[in-house]
């Protein structure tokens, strides 16, 4: 019985190792000199901040940085307004062609993004955003993904709910933030994490659409450190993923309580 207590366990912490373990590993090799960096010490010998150092003085890194922010808190409050406002219209409004705005939605996931490449590259060209912050953002603005999914979590809001608030005067944007988005806060918080997160590691969009250095994002400056297997930095690249990953930390470490809460609640609701 015991083994049979413990056997999930061990393979929770299993799993746990092969997870953290690239990334214990990127920690690593960002604290050891060039010439250890392939060793097999988990542990620098002799760690160091040189690294670190070198990649802030002798690199745009901290303007990549920044570009990444600006691109991933844009798009993600974008995506969390109207993608939020779209579900609630399409789940909550009885009009004429409204499965057919659903569906429609639904069909651009099909679409895989390297199919639209040419027509975001061509239509930045015709309209002169190439090479602007504006050019990375706006085919981010607003998801696909994002509609389906807060459609879904709208459809479960009671209707008498809805049609209470009416009764006692309020207007539909304030039904909106004050009734119906409390009740989806689970959703809007993984919607929020998914967001930001792809829009911080995009590589291949913004690596096309940018050609300026000051305007690239965090990894499409870092992939200027490997030019070649022979001569890629890889303690440098190891210091900015390093770096570029405590972002992502700290968006989940904000919003999983929300997604918890959430579960936790829901059988009570």
């Amino acid at each position: 019985m015991k083994i049979r207590k413990l056997l999930p366990y061990l393979l929770l912490l299993l799993g746990s190792v092969i997870m953290l373990f690239p990334f214990v590993w990127m920690v690593s090799t960002s604290l050891k000199a060039p010439i250890d960096i392939f060793s097999l010490d988990i542990i620098p010998s002799n760690p160091t901040l040189d690294n670190y150092l070198k990649i802030l003085e002798e690199s745009l890194f901290l303007r990549w940085f920044i570009n990444s922010l600006i691109v991933a808190v844009i798009t993600t409050i974008s995506v969390l307004f109207f993608d939020t406002l779209v579900g609630y219209i399409i789940a909550k409004f009885r009009f004429i062609g409204r499965t057919f705005i659903f569906f429609l939605v639904l069909s651009t996931l099909m679409v895989p993004t390297e199919m639209l490449i040419i027509p975001w590259f061509m239509m930045s060209s015709e309209l002169g955003w190439t090479d602007t912050y504006w050019a990375i953002l706006f085919p981010g603005l607003m998801t696909g993904f994002g509609v389906f999914l807060m459609r879904q979590f709208m459809e479960q809001i009671p209707d008498d709910l809805l049609n209470a608030a009416r009764i006692d005067g309020m207007n539909e944007f304030a039904i909106f933030f004050k009734i119906a988005v409390p009740q989806v806060w689970p959703a809007i918080s993984a919607l929020g994490i998914f967001t930001f997160l792809s829009n911080w590691n995009a590589f291949l969009w913004p690596l096309i659409a940018i050609e300026s250095p000051e305007l690239r994002t965090l990894p499409v400056g870092l992939s200027f450190f490997s030019s070649g297997e022979a001569e890629s930095q890889w303690h440098l690249i190891m210091t900015g993923a390093t770096i570029s990953v405590v972002p992502i930390i700290l968006v989940f470490i904000l919003l999983q309580r929300h997604i918890i809460k959430g579960i936790t609640l829901t059988g009570m609701k």
